[in-house]
C-alpha cells in the first residue's frame, strides 16, 4: 500500500477514490472503501482512500479542534490488509480551503481518478458547495464517475464520526464497538517516565496519544497487543488484560493527556515497544485523592474490578 502525502499527484495508474475524513474508519467508511475495492477489482483499476491530514475541522477551528478518534499510524495500522493499493493524505491548509468544488474534481482528474465513492452527507470547496448531489451533476465534465454510498445504520443509528465520539465520551464503549465494529482503541510506542506507577507497586507502559484532544478520558479495563503471550484475538495478535489511565493525571500535575498501561501478570521490558491499547470497559472518572495512600487503595480496587470484567484470575 502506497501512502502519498504530495498535493498534486499526476501520471499514476488509473483509480477509484473513497473520499472523506475517514477519522475512526468505523463501519460507515468501511462500506465507502468496500465500494471502492468492488469498483476497482470489477474496472481493474488501483483502489485509493483520499483524506485529509490534518483533518478540515482541526484546521478550521484550531482552538477548538474535534477529538481525534485514529492518528496517522492508528489509521495506517487499521487500513493494512485492507486491498488498497494506495493512501492519499491530500495536506488540508490554505490552499485546499481555497480550492472550489470545479478545481477539486479537476484536481482529482489529474491525479487519473476515474470513480469516486462518496458517503450522501460529503461537502468540499469553498463554502462546502461540492456536496454529493453537486458531484453527481458535475463529475461527468471531468471523466469521473460518481457513486454515493448511503448511511449505515446501527440499531437505527447513522453511523458516524461524531456518534462514536458522543459514545466514547459517555464511555459507553459498547456502543462505540458496534458503530466501528471492533473494540476502540489506541497505539503508540512506549516511552521513559517517572517510574513513580512501579514505586506504587503499580509498573505502566507510558504511550503518548499524539493527538491534540482525546476523544475519552477515565480509568479502563484493556486488552494489549504486544509479544508472544498465550492469549490471541480472532486475527491470531496477542493480548495482555490489563488496566489503563487516560487523561491529565491530577495526583501528579500531568499537563498534557498520557496513556498509561498496566498489565496483569507481566513483567517484560517495554520501552521502545509499539503496543497497541483495546478499551474494553470504563471503570470510572479520573480524579484526585486526598493522599497517595487513598489513590494507591483506588488502584487496587480498579485492577481487581478489571481482572473481573476480564475474566482474569487474582495474582
Amino acid at each position: 500500500m502506497e501512502l502519498i502525502r504530495r498535493f498534486n499527484k499526476q501520471g499514476i495508474r488509473d483509480c477509484v477514490a473513497a473520499i472523506g475524513g475517514f477519522d475512526g474508519l468505523h463501519l460507515g467508511h468501511q462500506a465507502l472503501l468496500e465500494r471502492a475495492r468492488s469498483h476497482a477489482q470489477r474496472r481493474g483499476l488501483a483502489a485509493m482512500m483520499l483524506s485529509f491530514e490534518p483533518l478540515p475541522r482541526e484546521f478550521l477551528q484550531p482552538q477548538d479542534p474535534p477529538a481525534r478518534l485514529t492518528n496517522l499510524r492508528e489509521r495506517w495500522r487499521l487500513l493494512s490488509g485492507s486491498g488498497l493499493d494506495r493512501v492519499w493524505l491530500l495536506p488540508f491548509d490554505a490552499r485546499a480551503r481555497a480550492l472550489s468544488g470545479a478545481q477539486f474534481l479537476a484536481l482529482l482528474q489529474a491525479a487519473a481518478v476515474r470513480t469516486v465513492v462518496i458517503g450522501h452527507d460529503f461537502r468540499f470547496g469553498r463554502g462546502g458547495e461540492a456536496n454529493a448531489q453537486w458531484c453527481t451533476e458535475r463529475a461527468a465534465q471531468f471523466g469521473i464517475e460518481v457513486d454515493i454510498v448511503e448511511p449505515v445504520l446501527v440499531a437505527g443509528e447513522r453511523v458516524s464520526s461524531g456518534l462514536v465520539r458522543a459514545a466514547l465520551a459517555a464511555g459507553d464503549l459498547a456502543r462505540a464497538q458496534r458503530l466501528l465494529g471492533r473494540h476502540y482503541s489506541m497505539r503508540g510506542r512506549v516511552r521513559g517516565g517517572e517510574r513513580l506507577g512501579r514505586e506504587l507497586g503499580f509498573p505502566t507502559a507510558n504511550i503518548a496519544v499524539r493527538r491534540r484532544r482525546v476523544p475519552l478520558t477515565g480509568i479502563f479495563a484493556v486488552r494489549v497487543s504486544r509479544g508472544a503471550v498465550a492469549e490471541r484475538d480472532a486475527a491470531g495478535a496477542p493480548l495482555i488484560p490489563g488496566v489503563a489511565s487516560l487523561g491529565l493525571r491530577p495526583m501528579v500535575g500531568g499537563t498534557g493527556p498520557l496513556l498509561e498501561a498496566h498489565l496483569f501478570d507481566f513483567d517484560a521490558d517495554l520501552y521502545g515497544s509499539e503496543l497497541e491499547v483495546q478499551f474494553i470497559a470504563k471503570l470510572r472518572d479520573e480524579r484526585s485523592f486526598v493522599s497517595m495512600a487513598a489513590m494507591v487503595a483506588q488502584m487496587h480496587r480498579d485492577a481487581s474490578e478489571a481482572r473481573r470484567i476480564l475474566g482474569v484470575a487474582e495474582s
